[in-house]
């Protein structure tokens, strides 16, 4: 099978008149495209979050990027289609509905900023989960010219290629049969890494070419059954990771969303870490009740960095003197938060804030054996903590009935 295979490939790179000739290999038009589409993805998420990326996708800085790719010709002729707006099919939603629109820009800025294979997978797989209509796997021949060696192009031909080669029925259109056609693509690649490229454009030629014909693979089979039900099982195991990881994230948010809002409402000046100022809970952002800045304050620059990544500080109102300071974990090392916990006490020793871990509630045994710790119980810190249910339950009680911080000690506890 492999040889049948290999010497596909070898008339494939052979013949004058395949992608892999015309397109793939000594082309300099096709690498500067790399860089041309780069910059336009830059300007996509930059005018989505400017507000200024329109309603339609004619004059649209996506429009452009879509324009470079297409100029690729063969492998990439029809990628603009998908992203054309239809009135009346209302897709791709995300002209006219701000919140996928912001979900694209946010995507396209953590797949352009992605370094691992990983990363850009578990976008893909959270921006499926938002189901956003018309918004599919085309988008893949975006992130190809991002992550070429991670990533390969996806069209009709593309696809057709793939299920002729690997006797498969990939449907155009599914996050989750694209995902299972790159695995195969991938393993397939690297299988002939000595006649292929680690650029995914060269086997997505090949693939191109089976799928409108040029290239006839006779009666050739690949992969066995074992094969298929061992990708399904790595990719169910993968979504399901991403799916609990982004359950764990949605709690963390709305606990620290909480803390933003009973402090604000005993009038603390509040901000939340540095890096989840853009966050929202159920479409209340924190930036509007968060301070834009931290305040300055007098300790060094790493211990400033340190305490800017504490989830949730309060500060006494007009002041920088911090009141309060709140650690949400869930699957993490609790011990990290602690740690940055004891980072700020050391810091004002004199008047030091109140501390507190929030924390899901089956790892309270977790966190008392991490209190009991020598090196907290000697050192005269004092870290209380609260759970989730206590949190979320007494939330709006708080708000209404609190005075100041000392309201927290009645659902908080300590290790003695």
């Amino acid at each position: 099978m492999s040889h049948n295979l290999q010497s596909i490939i070898q008339r494939y790179k052979a013949d004058e008149e395949t992608v892999y000739n015309t397109w793939f290999v000594n082309n300099e038009e096709r690498l500067k495209a790399f860089r041309s589409i780069r910059r336009g993805v830059l300007d996509v998420i930059r005018d989505i979050k400017n507000g200024s990326f329109g309603n339609d996708f004619k004059g649209s800085s996506l429009e452009f990027v879509l324009s470079c790719i297409t100029e690729q010709k063969q492998v990439f002729m029809g990628a603009s289609h998908p992203f054309y707006w239809k009135p009346k099919l209302r897709i791709p939603d995300i002209y006219e509905n701000e919140s996928n629109k912001t979900a694209f820009g946010e995507f396209l800025e953590k797949c352009l900023n992605a370094t691992r294979e990983e990363q850009i997978i578990k976008e893909i797989i959270l921006l499926d989960q938002r189901k956003i209509k018309g918004l599919g796997p085309a988008v893949a021949s975006i992130l190809y010219f991002l992550h070429p060696t991670i990533i390969p192009p996806c069209n009709t031909a593309i696809v057709n290629g793939f299920n002729r080669l690997f006797k498969d029925k990939i449907r155009l259109g599914s996050w989750q049969e694209y995902l299972r056609m790159r695995k195969v693509i991938i393993q397939t690649n690297s299988s002939f890494s000595a006649d292929m490229s680690n650029d995914l454009g060269a086997f997505a030629g090949l693939l191109f070419d089976i799928g409108v014909n040029k290239t006839d693979i006779g009666d050739l089979q690949i992969l066995s059954e074992k094969d298929r039900e061992k990708i399904a099982r790595q990719l169910k195991k993968r979504h399901k990771e991403v799916a609990d990881e982004q359950k764990q994230n949605n709690l963390h948010t709305e606990m620290q969303y909480h803390l933003l809002k009973i402090g604000e409402s005993l009038n603390y000046d509040v901000i939340s870490a540095s890096n989840d100022r853009s966050r929202c809970h159920e479409g209340d952002s924190f930036s509007f009740i968060s301070l834009s800045q931290f305040p300055k304050i007098d300790v060094d620059a790493d211990t400033f960095k340190t305490i800017t990544l504490i989830d949730v500080v309060w500060f006494e109102s007009g002041t920088n003197r911090i009141a309060g300071a709140f650690e949400v974990e869930k699957s993490t090392s609790i011990y990290s938060g602690i740690l940055r916990l004891k980072d700020l006490y050391y810091s004002f020793t004199t008047n030091p804030p109140s501390l507190f871990l929030i924390i899901p509630d089956n790892r309270e045994k977790e966190v008392v054996l991490q209190l009991s710790r020598p090196a907290i119980q000697n050192g005269g810190v004092q870290i209380r903590y609260i759970l989730f249910s206590e949190l979320r339950q007494n939330c709006d009680a708080i708000c209404k009935f609190g005075e100041n911080k000392e309201i927290l000690k009645k659902i908080s506890k300590t290790v003695d």
